[in-house]
C-alpha cells in the first residue's frame, strides 16, 4: 500500500474560450479502465456535435495504465499533453475530457499543446486536488488528570483526533501517519510519564484538501 497518494478531489469541469475556440474540460475520480471508459464515453455522448473530445487517463498504485487520445486533433497536441499534466500533478485514478468546439481560428501545434494543457490543469485546480495518507488507528487510554495534556499536544500535531469516550478512563482514537507511529508512541510515553495504555487499530486513507497549496 502506498503511504500516500493524490487525486482529484470530485467530478467537475472548466469552461475557457481561446482564439474563438470553446474548450471545456472534465474530471473524475476513476478506479479502473472501465470507469474512465464510461465517463468518456458519457461526455463524448454529451457533446456529440463538439469539434473534438479529446481524453486521458492514469489509473493504478503505480500508475500502470496511461492512455491519451487526439480524437482527431494533429498527433501528440492533445491526449499527451493532458496526460503529461496529470502525471506533473503525482495524480492516480484520475480521468480527463476536453471537449473543443472549434472557433475558425487554427492554434497550430504549439498552440493545441498549450489550450489543451492549460485546460486540463486549470480543470484539475478548479475542482480540487486531496492528498490521501495512510493512517494507523491508535487507540490512546488515559487517566483525566492526563486528558487536558494530551488533548493539547494532538492539537498542536499533525496527527488526527477521531473521537474521544469519557468513561472510567479517558479513550481517544488517533490516527497517526503510518511512517509517524513509533516516533508517536515515543512521544505519549514521554509526554504522560508512561502513564498511559495504547493500542493499535485499523488502517486507513484520510484524505486533505491541498488546493490551496499548488
Amino acid at each position: 500500500m502506498l503511504d500516500k497518494y493524490y487525486t482529484v478531489k470530485q467530478a467537475g469541469s472548466h469552461e475557457k474560450i481561446i482564439q474563438k475556440s470553446r474548450f471545456i474540460g472534465y474530471v473524475e475520480r476513476v478506479n479502473n479502465e472501465e470507469d474512465a471508459n464510461e465517463f468518456i464515453q458519457k461526455i463524448k455522448k454529451q457533446h456529440y456535435n463538439a469539434t473534438h473530445n479529446c481524453s486521458a487517463y492514469i489509473i493504478g498504485e503505480h500508475d500502470q495504465i496511461q492512455k491519451a487520445n487526439d480524437d482527431g486533433e494533429p498527433s501528440g497536441t492533445a491526449g499527451i499533453p493532458m496526460l503529461e499534466v496529470l502525471k506533473r500533478l503525482n495524480l492516480k485514478n484520475t480521468a480527463i475530457v476536453v471537449t473543443r468546439y472549434f472557433g475558425g481560428i487554427k492554434l497550430g501545434a504549439g498552440g493545441l499543446i498549450r489550450a489543451y494543457s492549460s485546460t486540463t490543469s486549470e480543470t484539475i485546480k478548479n475542482t480540487g486536488i486531496v492528498k490521501g495518507e495512510l493512517m494507523q488507528g491508535i487507540s490512546l487510554t488515559v487517566e483525566y488528570p492526563l486528558l487536558g495534556r494530551v488533548e493539547n499536544a494532538l492539537h498542536q500535531s499533525p496527527h488526527i483526533i477521531d473521537e474521544i469516550n469519557y468513561l472510567e478512563k479517558v479513550e481517544l482514537i488517533v490516527y497517526v501517519h503510518v511512517l509517524e507511529v513509533d516516533t508517536f508512541k515515543k512521544e505519549m510515553i514521554n509526554l504522560t510519564k508512561d502513564q498511559i495504555v495504547m493500542t493499535e487499530k485499523d488502517k486507513k486513507y484520510i484524505e486533505t484538501d491541498i488546493t490551496s497549496e499548488l
